[in-house]
């Protein structure tokens, strides 16, 4: 049950940090044309994985 809330809440920071850096006001975030950029992708990629594969995981573990 903690590996589910755990995936869960990995999940909901990933979504509300990816709404907090989209584009608003014609401003792009302070990252954006940086050598930093392609670290920010990898980490939204990497966020949403873990966080799919803790819920899964803790969904197939309590169907077993």
């Amino acid at each position: 049950m903690f590996i589910l809330l755990g995936g869960i809440a990995v999940l909901i920071v990933t979504v509300a940090v990816f709404i907090y850096l989209l584009p608003r006001g014609g401003k792009v975030y302070r990252l954006a044309d940086t050598e930093y950029e392609p670290y920010v992708g990898v980490a939204f990629c990497s966020a949403t994985a873990l966080g799919l594969t803790m819920t899964l995981s803790a969904i197939l573990d309590m169907m077993s």
